[in-house]
């Protein structure tokens, strides 16, 4: 009888040291692995900051929602304040993520289907793909002139690729 005990036991003791090492495995590969497929869904964000003319600072906030397709393809509709201007834009354009969960976002914003300005943004993705946060590395209007800028986002994820 000890040694059915003995060996019973030592079976679950296997069989828990596989199942955590398992976990382990699964979740350290979750944690380690961003692609263009694993961030795609439905986001909402906001973002804050400045645009710097040669009249001055002047504030700019948005807030907006956009989805992201497994290829990385997005559009988003957002509400934008510029020194207290408001718009309704539409967004389109691209996403690449890398393995490290960073990223860059390459953005044409309409406003009455009218290109107004492109935007590429750096972004990095945490809280296990749940969450974002990103800054403008430029922001460039139809003409070719580039805006000065200090706009910071931070977006939350509403629903992955698979639940649209």
């Amino acid at each position: 009888m000890k040694r059915n005990m003995a060996r019973t036991t030592l079976v679950i003791i296997s069989i828990v040291a596989l199942c955590m090492g398992l976990a382990s495995a699964a979740q350290a590969e979750d944690n380690d692995r961003c692609s263009t497929a694993s961030v795609a869904g439905k986001w909402g964000y906001t973002y804050t900051g400045t645009i710097i003319l040669p009249t001055g600072a002047v504030p700019v906030a948005t807030v907006g929602t956009y989805t992201q397709d497994t290829k990385g393809n997005f559009a988003a509709n957002q509400n934008r304040s510029v020194g207290g201007a408001f718009a309704q834009e539409t967004v389109t354009g691209t996403v690449t993520v890398n393995r490290d969960c960073t990223g860059t976002l390459n953005a044409n914003v309409y406003q009455s289907g009218q290109l107004v300005r492109t935007a590429v943004i750096d972004l990095v993705y945490d809280n296990s793909r749940r969450h974002l946060r990103a800054i403008f590395e430029s922001a460039t209007l139809t003409g070719g002139t580039n805006l000065p800028v200090v706009i910071t986002i931070d977006g939350m994820r509403l629903s992955t690729g698979h639940d649209d």
